[in-house]
């Protein structure tokens, strides 16, 4: 077995590569290190998503926490950002999110958070892995008689990430007629309540889950119902959906075009840079946000700095250099005041609340940024032939010749997936013929050499 954790916790299908076996291990595991941590019995709240698989998992997660004396309290089906909340909140030394988040039913995986809310260092990740994999051991602390650990139910869960979210806008959305696409998922728990609470006419779609529909054909990966319905609704001032655990979202304007997380960042940092609330005046993103978002920073008297894919890597810098605002393309936008993590629910209220503050469309608010054509292909891989773009002289030699062609108006780049069997093409520039070309080229190359 390869290394467990990738970007975003531990995934994989369900009963297959993530077992009950694995997940008992890992509860083992996690409550070894979080003593050795904390020198006492530890308490761990687990959250899960409303895939067929997650009540499995949780009890075997949760099995093998209390079998080594820890204490777990299930907070059932809530977003992933309310475990993130409400470890601190509920003052657990760990909080463990059962998702695999944008993948479909069949996929599972498993999230852990410190104490503090922020997802588990690399170094702790590690020694748990280690721990699993055999490379490290433990004495046999199972524990016996009394000190078996229990597992109790919050049922106030939902209630307070719901009032948590609502404490963060200060200004009602009466007015605004909206539709959200719960994906089936975590925002199901959770997202009707909130908004409407706050204020807004809510269309609801796909809030229905039956363990096999979560982002089937729906939610923030699957933006085409959306899209259709706002279209079809003119009452509707725009749309937003989520996706599988609710930690991020994506927006469709009045006219049914797509608003993605490069264009919500946008209108966001603006705002915030307008209110004096944008730390330093600098916006996290990533290798792969748009450049046309690194030229609105620039046009706005605002710095941009870009990490690694992942908003684990995002929030590192953030956390490093004292920002608090920053995100990703695909609709993961952590806003620091408020949240330890990327927050759908959060980011679409903070957006919702800035249309109805100014009575603006979100249409004329994208119109802030110039979105600069972009392609992205998908390869599927094996674990060895993600290595291949750092290796096979023939892909790198095409990708520095397209690299080339692009110049200073546009950009490639070629990345493993950190939570998929997948290369990623990614191509970036001011003619979106020349940038297909390139990148179907790139992916061909790659696609030859590694059969």
């Amino acid at each position: 077995m390869g290394r467990l954790f990738g970007t975003d916790g531990i995934r994989g299908i369900a009963n297959k590569d993530l077992t009950c076996e694995l997940a008992t291990q890992l509860g083992r595991a996690a409550a070894a290190v979080l003593i050795n941590k904390t020198n006492k019995a530890p308490k761990v709240i687990i959250g899960k998503d409303t895939r067929l698989s997650s009540d499995m998992l949780e009890s075997a997660m949760a099995a093998g926490l209390c079998s080594v004396g820890a204490s777990v309290v299930s907070l059932g089906v809530v977003p992933t950002p309310a475990v993130a909340y409400l470890v601190e909140k509920y003052k657990a030394d760990a909080g463990i999110m059962i998702s695999a988040s944008h993948n479909s039913y069949e996929y599972n995986g498993i999230k852990i958070f410190s104490g503090d809310g922020y997802k588990l260092p690399d170094m702790l990740e590690e020694k748990i892995e280690d721990i699993v994999l055999g490379k490290d051991s433990i004495e046999e602390n199972y524990a016996i008689d009394d000190a078996i650990g229990t597992v109790t139910y919050a049922d106030s869960a939902v209630r307070d990430y719901i009032e948590h979210v609502k404490s963060t806008v200060h200004f009602s959305l009466d007015g605004l007629e909206i539709a959200i696409d719960c994906a089936n998922g975590s925002a199901c728990a959770s997202a009707k309540m909130l908004f409407e609470e706050l204020g807004a006419k809510l269309h609801v779609l796909n809030c229905a889950p039956d363990g096999i529909n979560v982002n089937d054909n729906c939610g923030s990966t699957h933006m085409e119902g959306l899209i259709e319905y706002v279209k079809a609704h003119d009452e509707v001032c725009c749309g937003i959906a989520f996706d599988g655990d609710a930690d991020r979202c994506l927006a469709v304007d009045e006219n049914g075009n797509m608003v993605d997380g490069d264009y919500i960042m946008a209108i966001c940092a603006l705002d915030m840079k307008s209110r004096g609330k944008l730390a330093k005046d600098c916006m996290v993103g990533t290798i792969m946000t748009n450049l046309g978002l690194v030229r609105f920073c620039e046009e706005n008297g605002m710095k941009f700095v870009a990490t690694k894919v992942g908003d684990r890597y995002v929030l590192e810098e953030m956390l490093l250099s004292g920002y608090n605002f920053g995100g990703e393309q695909s609709g993961h936008v952590i806003f620091k005041d408020f949240a330890t993590t990327g927050d759908g629910q959060l980011t679409a209220a903070q957006l919702l609340s800035i249309l109805r503050r100014r009575e603006a469309r979100l249409s004329s608010l994208a119109t802030l940024m110039q979105h600069y054509p972009q392609v992205t292909i998908n390869i599927t891989v094996s674990e060895e032939g993600k290595t291949a773009v750092y290796t096979d002289r023939k892909i790198k030699a095409t990708i520095n010749e397209a690299t080339k062609t692009l110049g200073s108006s546009g950009r490639i780049i070629v990345r493993p997936s950190g939570t998929e069997p997948l290369l990623r093409v990614m191509v970036e520039g001011q003619d979106e013929k020349v940038i297909n070309e390139l990148a179907n080229k790139v992916a061909d190359v790659i696609k030859t050499e590694l059969a």
